[in-house]
C-alpha cells in the first residue's frame, strides 16, 4: 500500500521503519526541515544541545526497529547504560544520587535519606508489579482492539489490576510507605516523566520508577539526536520518502475513508494516512470539516517546559548527565502548575550535560546546560515576564545549592518557551504530552491509534496511545504498523 506520515517525529519513524520493512510504500511530509519533531539537536558557537527529551530507558523497543529489518543497531547507534541515573540535591542540604546498581541504589537512599532497606524493597517491589501487570496491555498493545485482551498474558494481567492501585494517588500511596518527606518527594517526581500532577495522578504512574531504575536509564553516543538519525538512516534505506519544508493543510476524506493529504505543493493519493501530529490540531486543523472527539479533546492538558540552553564555560564536579535540584514546597510547585496556571517561584530544577560523557558537545573547560523546569501549558500568560521571573529563581537557586554566581558563566543562551513549543511541533498549548493523567482512567481516555469513523486513518505520537516521552511514542508507532498489518 501506499502510506502517508503526516509528521517526522519518532513515533514516525518507528511506524515508517515498520511499514516499510513489511513492503509498502511510505511517504513523510514534514514541515520542519528536517527529522526528530521535538527529538532535534542544534549547534550553537561550539556547544551541542539536544532540543527536547534527554533520558533514554527501555533501548530494546528501539533495537526492534533495526532487528525487524534484520539489522544490527549497533552499526546505527550505539549507547551505554548509566551508572549514576540522576543526582539530587535539597534545599536543606540533603544529596544522593541514584545508582544503577540494586544494592548501591538502596544503600545510598538508606544512608542519606534514613530509610530502611526492608521498606524500600517493599517498595521496589509493588512497583515493579505494577510494570509487570501493566505493560502488555497498556504499554504495547492497542487498549481499543478487543483483541488485544485474547492471551492468556493479557487476561491474567486483568485479574491483577488492583494491584497496579489506579484508584489511589500517587503521593498517597508513597506516603503510605515512607515518612520521610525527602524520598516522597524523589519518587513524587516521577508523575512529571508524563506531565502530570503526583498529588492527583493515579499510583499506578509509580511503575515509571521501574523503567528507570529496575529497568535502567542509558545514554546514547554522540547524544539524544542520535535516536532520531539511526531510525532516519534505515528508513533512508529501506525507500521511504521525506518530503521537508512542507506544511499538510488537510487530510483528505472521500466517502468516509482517508485517501491522501492536501499540501502546499499540492495534493498526494494514499490507501492510508497516519497523523503523527498533536490529536488537538490533527482534529482541529486536518480533519476541521469532520466531526471531532470533544470528550478526549477537551480534557485537562499536561503541564510543558521552560527550558534555558546554557552554555557555560565551567566545570562541575558534583553535576553529572541527569541532576534536580528539589523545591523546598513541591505541593506548591504543581499547585501553581495545575491550578494557578503560573510558575513557583522556587521551580525544582533539571539539568542535563552530555559533555558530561559527550566531551565534543562543550568547548575545553566547558559544560552545555539543558536547563528545564516544569510550567504550565499556555494559557494566555504573560510568558516574557514569566521567564524573566523564572530565570532570575534558577539563578538564585543555583546559587544557593551549588553555591556559585552562574550569571558571569553563561556565554551562550537560547529560551524555549511553551509557545515556541506549540510553534515548533504543533503540540497543543505547548503541552508535552498530550492530555494529562491526573485521573484513574486517564489511560483509557487518551486517543486510540486509529480512527473510529474514518476508514484507513491511523494515528501515533505522545498526544494518543500509550502516551509521552521517547519509549511509549516509538511503541505507538509499532502499535499503528501492527494494526495496519492486520488490516
Amino acid at each position: 500500500m501506499k502510506i502517508i506520515i503526516v509528521g517526522a517525529g519518532i513515533a514516525a519513524l518507528s511506524a515508517a521503519a515498520r511499514l516499510s520493512q513489511n513492503g509498502h510504500e511510505v511517504i513523510i511530509i514534514e514541515s520542519a526541515d528536517g527529522p526528530g519533531g521535538k527529538l532535534r539537536e542544534k549547534w550553537m558557537d561550539g556547544y551541542r544541545f539536544d532540543l527536547g527529551p534527554s533520558l533514554f530507558t527501555m533501548p530494546k523497543w528501539i533495537d526492534q526497529i533495526f532487528e525487524n529489518s534484520q539489522k544490527n543497531p549497533r552499526d546505527y547507534y550505539k549507547y551505554i547504560r548509566l551508572e549514576k541515573n540522576c543526582n539530587y540535591f535539597y534545599e536543606d542540604g540533603v544529596s544522593f544520587t541514584a545508582y544503577a546498581d540494586h544494592n548501591t541504589y538502596k544503600q545510598e537512599i538508606h544512608q542519606k535519606l534514613g530509610v530502611t532497606l526492608d521498606k524500600l524493597d517493599e517498595y521496589l517491589a509493588a512497583t515493579k508489579r505494577m510494570y509487570d501487570i501493566t505493560a502488555h496491555i497498556f504499554l504495547e498493545k492497542s487498549l481499543h482492539k478487543l483483541g488485544s485482551y485474547f492471551s492468556w498474558k493479557v487476561v491474567k494481567s486483568l485479574f491483577q489490576l488492583a494491584a497496579i492501585r489506579p484508584f489511589d494517588v500517587m503521593n498517597t500511596m508513597n506516603q503510605s510507605y515512607f515518612s520521610s518527606k525527602h524520598i516522597v518527594q524523589y519518587f513524587n517526581r516521577f508523575a512529571t516523566y508524563n506531565g502530570s500532577n503526583p498529588y492527583s495522578a493515579p499510583a499506578t504512574l509509580n511503575l515509571i520508577n521501574h523503567l528507570e531504575h529496575g529497568i535502567g536509564a542509558y545514554f546514547p553516543l554522540g547524544g539524544m539526536f542520535q535516536i532520531t538519525n539511526s531510525i532516519y538512516q534505515l528508513c533512508l534505506e529501506q525507500g521511504v520518502k521525506f518530503n521537508f519544508n512542507t506544511k499538510v493543510d488537510k487530510i483528505i476524506i472521500e466517502k468516509g475513508k482517508a485517501v491522501g493529504v492536501a499540501t502546499i505543493n499540492g495534493s498526494i493519493k494514499s490507501d492510508v494516512v497516519i497523523s503523527n501530529m498533536d490529536i488537538y490540531p490533527t482534529y482541529k486543523v486536518l480533519l476541521k470539516e469532520q466531526q471531532y472527539p470533544k470528550r478526549i479533546l477537551i480534557q485537562e492538558k499536561s503541564s510543558s517546559a521552560l527550558i534555558f540552553y546554557w552554555g557555560i564555560d565551567i566545570q562541575f564536579k558534583e553535576l553529572d548527565l541527569h541532576n534536580v535540584l528539589f523545591s523546598n514546597n513541591y505541593f506548591e510547585e504543581f499547585r501553581y502548575i495545575f491550578d494557578l496556571k503560573s510558575i513557583y517561584q522556587d521551580p525544582t530544577i533539571y539539568i542535563n550535560i552530555t559533555s558530561k560523557y559527550n566531551p565534543s558537545d562543550a568547548p575545553t573547560g566547558g559544560e552545555n546546560w539543558f536547563v528545564m523546569i516544569n510550567v504550565p501549558n499556555n494559557s494566555g500568560q504573560d510568558w516574557e515576564l514569566l521567564k524573566k521571573q523564572a530565570r532570575a529563581n534558577i539563578i538564585l537557586k543555583l546559587q544557593r545549592i551549588l553555591k556559585v554566581d552562574l550569571t558571569p558563566h553563561i556565554k551562550v543562551e537560547e529560551v524555549l518557551d511553551p509557545i515556541l513549543i506549540e510553534e515548533k511541533t504543533s503540540s497543543y498549548r505547548g503541552a508535552l504530552y498530550g492530555n494529562a493523567s491526573n485521573n484513574p482512567l486517564s489511560a483509557f481516555f487518551r486517543h486510540p491509534n486509529f480512527s473510529g469513523k474514518i476508514k484507513n486513518l491511523y494515528f501515533c505520537g505522545g498526544s494518543v496511545h500509550p502516551g509521552g516521552g521517547i519509549p511509549l511514542a516509538v511503541m505507538s508507532g509499532k502499535i499503528v504498523a501492527d494494526l495496519i498489518k492486520k488490516w
